[in-house]
């Protein structure tokens, strides 16, 4: 088989290890046969973990799964990154500091995670706030950390009001500090980003890294 064809058998395996709720052998498939085969890590994020939570949530949205299934699915993914963290390899410390954070309300932390893991392996310093930070929170911890970019991520358009108040109550006290915002909310509600006046990331870590690397000159 080819490489792509590869990763599409492994995605399907893992998919359906999680749909399964078999955490052991979705587990096991990431690392037997995608770490000690030589697939790199970001590849393994990207076209396997990403691409089959991409279809956990299809199957979600076309009431094919449950909501328990969807948090199942998505539960054995988290593991799996906590799993592949202590494996990523890391570029040398650029000097510059990445805060992530989904906004208040977001529940899907999966993608800004996994944002934060490809900003390390590029030597970034990395805060990343997980799941629905309360803007007050994450207005306090912006003073307090003092970041070099701020990148808010949203999955659910639902949640865009939310974004808009955070961008806001984070311009009034931190006017001078970049920020970006990502998330799959963007696919569907395009043109946001230019509203308020913040840059879009792409669809992937990747590009979040490539757009961070390009900004800081790094």
């Amino acid at each position: 088989m080819t490489t792509t064809d590869t990763l599409e058998a492994l995605k399907d395996s893992y998919l359906s290890a999680q749909l399964a709720g078999n955490r052991r052998e979705a587990l096991r498939l990431l690392v037997d046969e995608g770490i000690r085969r030589g697939v790199p890590l970001p590849t393994l994020h990207l076209e396997v973990i990403q691409k089959a939570q991409w279809e956990i949530g299809r199957l979600w949205q076309e009431n094919h799964i449950s909501v328990a299934q969807e948090h199942m699915a998505t539960a054995i993914s988290q593991l799996a990154l906590s799993h592949l963290y202590r494996h990523l390899p890391r570029d040398p410390p650029n000097g510059r500091l990445v805060m992530i954070s989904c906004v208040e309300g977001e529940l899907h932390e999966l993608g800004a995670r996994m944002a934060s893991d490809f900003l390390e392996m590029a030597g970034f310093d990395v805060r990343f706030l997980g799941a629905s930070v309360p803007t007050e929170h994450l207005v306090r911890e912006v003073l307090g950390s003092k970041p070099d970019l701020l990148a808010l991520s949203v999955t659910m358009t639902y949640h865009l009001p939310a974004l808009r108040q955070a961008v806001a109550a984070v311009r009034e006290v931190a006017p001078l500090l970049p920020m970006a915002v990502g998330g799959l909310a963007f696919t569907w509600a395009p043109g946001v980003e230019a509203d308020l006046g913040v840059p879009f990331f792409g669809k992937d870590a990747r590009e979040l890294v490539a757009a961070a690397c390009r900004m800081f000159k790094v």
